[in-house]
């Protein structure tokens, strides 16, 4: 399969990864034929890449951190409990849902046991949903984020479950927010984001009343937006009086926010959002949590299109450890246009004179 943007789709290609609703149910599966009917619905829901089937990229398979019915469960359960708690009056101390801590713990659980069975923990989150799921797909990838970030750093079963729930609900804050805020495709006035700067809060009060979920996995939900240099909110904390969870999940937050579509701009690039956290180094995080995290990003995904500077158009095929910006590529296009009558692919850590020109 190759990733291809929603203009260079055609009607007649094959869907071959499914696409989700928000509540983690099937929007369009793989083996579904697009038609134009389609292609403009995908495009109105804020859908900007699908996977289409090829045959030169036959058997290039994205590789997951986490399972399709894995992420489904967790979607749902993120879905049911923002719903639960939308609109409803905490203010007289009542519990929405006496069960979320439990239900989280499980839920991440899972999230858990699908990265710790893994050869490695090399992020290629694929998944393609609609601007509408957003929220609650964001949270599940902030929770898979977190739990290699956790992996990596070497906590211990107790505090990557506690980093996990507070990840899976840093942002149950957002549904005390206005729809006409959440939903903004412009800038914020003053007054609106003065009001939006309040969920950490709101999200932090949600979570300290169930007595199934520990403090430190609701200051995720308090802290998730302070900077390391003081510039956050909703206190202006610096370095490490931010527990070393909500700098994980924040930091978490952040790459995936710039990875995703958004009413008011496009998607960064992986490199893109990268480049971005390095230079937000000792600024909005510490420099040395940053490196640990890139250093299991996949810079160019599998199944993502490139343009190499000899002409050629190539699919990304594997990726690497030890050189993350070389990867393994098959040629799908030639320079002149044509098409290889036999697939090939190469090693870009063993071609150096050949560079990648830009994603396609």
């Amino acid at each position: 399969m190759k990733r291809m943007h929603i203009d260079l789709v055609s009607s007649g290609d094959i869907i071959a990864k499914t696409i989700f609703q928000e509540n983690g149910n099937v929007l369009l599966g793989s083996g579904m034929e697009l038609t134009e009917r389609y292609i403009r619905r995908l495009r109105s829901m804020g859908i900007d890449y699908v996977f289409i089937e090829d045959p030169l990229t036959e058997g290039v398979v994205p590789d997951e951190p986490i399972s399709d019915a894995t992420r489904n469960a967790a979607v749902n359960e993120v879905y049911i409990a923002m719903n639960a708690f939308k609109n409803n009056d905490l203010s007289k101390g009542k519990v929405i849902a006496p069960n979320i801590g439990k239900n989280f713990r499980d839920v991440f659980g899972s999230i858990m046991s699908d990265l710790s069975s893994r050869e490695n923990i090399l992020v290629n989150l694929t998944s393609i949903h609609s601007v509408d799921s957003y929220l609650f797909q964001h949270s599940v990838n902030v929770a898979v984020l977190a739990g290699i970030i956790g992996l990596a750093k070497g906590l211990n079963r107790t505090q990557l479950e506690e980093l996990g729930i507070g990840a899976l609900l840093f942002d149950i804050g957002m549904t005390k927010m206005p729809d006409k805020i959440l939903k903004q495709s412009g800038e914020l006035t003053k007054e609106e984001r003065a009001l939006l700067e309040t969920h950490p809060k709101e999200g932090f009060d949600i979570l300290r009343k169930h007595h199934d979920i520990s403090l430190v996995s609701a200051h995720c939900a308090f802290q998730h937006h302070e900077r390391f240099d003081g510039s956050g909110y909703p206190r202006g904390l610096k370095g490490n009086d931010i527990h070393l969870y909500a700098q994980i999940v924040g930091l978490a937050d952040m790459y995936d926010a710039l990875v995703s579509p958004r009413p008011y701009r496009k998607r960064y690039r992986t490199s893109e959002a990268i480049e971005f956290l390095f230079a937000a180094g000792g600024t909005y995080f510490d420099h040395e949590l940053i490196k640990l995290f890139c250093s299991h990003i996949s810079i160019y995904p599998i199944a993502t299109m490139l343009l190499l500077n000899t002409g050629q158009t190539v699919v990304v095929v594997e990726n690497s450890e030890r050189a993350l910006h070389r990867p393994i590529v098959r040629v799908v296009k030639e320079a002149d246009g044509s098409v290889p009558k036999t697939p090939y692919q190469f090693d870009l850590k063993d071609e150096l004179h050949i560079t990648i020109v830009k994603e396609l």
